[in-house]
């Protein structure tokens, strides 16, 4: 690839569309209605940390700091890192049983609207056939471009692809290898697979070890490949493009790719975290995370179905699926949409685990999930005495909900109540209905409860709208659908 001719070609799309590389015109940005719609996607890491399998997708980061338990790890398993370093498992790495339409049947079984495969980690390794570097799936490992499938296998299922870019962090990613003799060494070049492997900033330093413009058009170019090979309808950015450097380049990335979402007449839309945008250019996203009430901008939480780690590692602290059905329902009350990782093999196959939890998720959205798509929120979220912490990283303990927390989604003549632990007695009161209250002073024509034959009865009194039923047994939530009048 002619890198300058890139750049050109990116001027030249900014110059000529609708878009330009400032705040003032991204602030045009307007969330698509598919995604405000879909309310819940699929997360994937899979890559060349899912071979060790061990500590985290970090792997490659940790397993070059002497002392740290991945260093310990690889010692005894693949030997030093001077000997074995973290290059050498890309020949191992051949995806050998991954089929993509099995994903997506999967993901479609799921009930997931959206997939969301990471393109390129940390560790620079591509997921997918790449112009920009030889050190991708296409040309080395399974030499299989593994996004490209991925691609054709969602759109079979009516499944919008996204994708996902951490390339930002590999400026540092690798730096720890240079502090011993290990096999990053000195001369790297643009082109390796270690470089640059710069000091690490702390962090939470928005201005330290400033990327040079060679990386960091070089991590435009990325970005833009990515969109014109795979038109992804979402491009999701981990952290650090918030530093001060990438702010130019993320700039012309968005305006670049919001131009190309209108030349193909497809909507499209960015997830960024922390303060990386101005408000209203992109979609923020809360990782690990929540927020405690209502928002009146579209946002995103992404987690996992393992509180450990987000790839496939041994022994993984799985989620149950209950509490991540309860997740959805709280993030969708609050304008939100859950994007749930999971984390396959290195040969491609999805562990039973993830399977289950997916499996179950998508049994209760065959039966409730109307209260879910193509919904909006209420004048309030909910109510009940659980407090749900706010910002990210929050999601490691569970949620202790009780049969007082309810949550609320509308669409058109119907406000769904959610209860999200049901109680044993079968009797719901929802406060926020009750007669005159000062959130809903409109009539109540009917309530049904969705997933069973019972005919719930129903009273309304100035202290609740009562509702009662007989047989409804129920380990998961419980949705009434109460039609106004």
């Amino acid at each position: 690839m002619d890198k300058n001719e890139y750049l050109q070609k990116i001027e030249a799309t900014i110059s000529e569309g609708t878009f330009k590389d400032n705040w003032n015109s991204l602030s045009a940005f307007e969330v698509p209605k598919w995604y405000q719609n879909a309310k819940f996607g699929i997360f994937i890491h899979w890559g060349l940390y899912s071979i060790p399998a061990y500590d985290s997708e970090w792997y490659s980061r940790n397993m070059y700091i002497e002392g740290s338990k991945a260093y310990e790890h690889h010692l005894s398993i693949y030997g030093h890192p001077k000997d074995f370093g973290y290059k050498d498992f890309i020949p191992m790495f051949l995806a050998e049983k991954f089929d993509a339409d099995e994903w997506a049947e999967l993901f479609k079984k799921a009930g997931a609207r959206y997939v969301m495969p990471v393109a390129e980690h940390h560790d620079g390794f591509q997921m997918y056939k790449s112009s920009i570097s030889h050190y991708n799936t296409y040309e080395m490992g399974p030499k299989r471009d593994l996004l490209g499938e991925m691609k054709v296998a969602y759109e079979k299922q009516d499944l919008n692809l996204c994708v996902s870019s951490h390339r930002a962090e590999h400026w540092f990613f690798m730096s720890h290898g240079k502090k011993f003799d290990s096999d990053i060494k000195e001369p790297l070049a643009p082109g390796d697979f270690y470089w640059p492997a710069m000091p690490e900033p702390d962090h939470h330093d928005l201005y330290g070890s400033h990327p040079t413009d060679e990386f960091l058009e070089d991590w435009l170019i990325r970005c833009c490949e990515l969109v014109d090979q795979y038109q992804p309808r979402v491009f999701y950015f981990d952290w650090w493009i918030q530093t001060a450097a990438f702010k130019p380049y993320l700039k012309k990335f968005s305006a670049y790719y919001y131009n190309k979402g209108e030349e193909w007449g497809m909507p499209v839309a960015i997830n960024y975290k922390h303060d990386a945008f101005m408000i209203g250019c992109a979609v923020p996203d809360v990782e690990r995370g929540q927020f405690a009430d209502l928002k009146p901008y579209f946002w995103q939480t992404d987690t996992a179905v393992a509180k450990n780690s987000w790839c496939y590692t041994e022994n993984n602290d799985y989620k149950s699926a209950d509490e991540i059905i309860r997740d959805l329902i709280d993030i969708v009350s609050k304008n939100g949409s859950l994007l749930l990782n999971v984390g396959p093999r290195a040969d491609g196959s999805i562990p039973n685990e993830d399977k289950n939890i997916l499996l179950a998720i998508g049994k209760w959205l065959d039966v409730n999930g109307e209260a879910i798509y193509d919904t909006s929120f209420w004048r309030i979220f909910g109510e009940g005495p659980t407090q749900v912490k706010e910002g990210q990283f929050t999601d490691g303990d569970t949620k202790i909900f009780t049969s007082e927390d309810i949550r609320f989604t509308i669409k058109e003549s119907f406000l769904y109540a959610t209860v999200l632990v049901y109680p044993e007695n079968g009797v719901v009161h929802i406060t926020s209905l009750k007669d005159k209250s000062h959130h809903f002073h409109g009539l109540i024509k009917d309530v049904q409860v969705l997933g069973f034959d019972d005919k719930p009865e129903w009273n309304r009194t100035e202290d609740a709208l009562t509702i009662t039923t007989v047989n409804v047994q129920s380990a998961s939530p419980v949705v009434f659908k109460i039609e106004l009048d």
